[in-house]
């Protein structure tokens, strides 16, 4: 077990560096806290911060999100109604799912694969990168709840 949370962290130091940013504490916790397939708010990652670090503070969580971010370490999201939501899943174009009763999210792959996966009917001279498609509906739990 040991070696497991030496090698993750040792993966996520050199993460940092390579991305430009000091190793530090808070900026490894932040990203141990968020696991694969989890969008969580500012809040939920201060939650899980304040067992392993309690003298963390909401402003400097907030601040290490917007570094990583920054960075391209983490994505932001921000659903409609919703907080900005972080996720570690980079790198791809991927898009999100969105329940409308409970704010569940999940991922789910472009249609193409290569971003930014969707063309639109015009770009207006733009010269496009990202796709970003959130797609709304009721999450399987929301369905059995009626």
């Amino acid at each position: 077990m040991a070696t497991s949370i030496r090698t993750a962290r040792d993966e996520a130091s050199a993460r940092l560096r390579a991305a430009g940013l000091k190793v530090t504490e808070p900026r490894l916790a932040v990203l141990d806290a968020i696991a694969p397939g989890e969008h969580l708010d500012a809040d939920e990652v201060f939650q899980r911060l304040s067992r392993t670090l309690p003298s963390t503070s909401r402003q400097a969580v907030y601040g290490v999100l917007g570094a990583l971010g920054g960075a391209g370490l983490l994505r932001r999201i921000e659903p409609a109604g919703s907080p900005a939501l972080y996720e570690n899943r980079i790198g791809d174009n991927h898009h999100h799912l969105v329940c409308s009763s409970c704010g569940k999210v999940a991922d789910v792959d472009c249609v193409v694969g290569e971003p930014p996966c969707l063309t639109p009917s015009a770009t207006n001279g733009f010269v496009l990168h990202t796709a970003e498609v959130t797609f709304w509906g009721l999450c399987p739990d929301c369905q059995a709840a009626g």
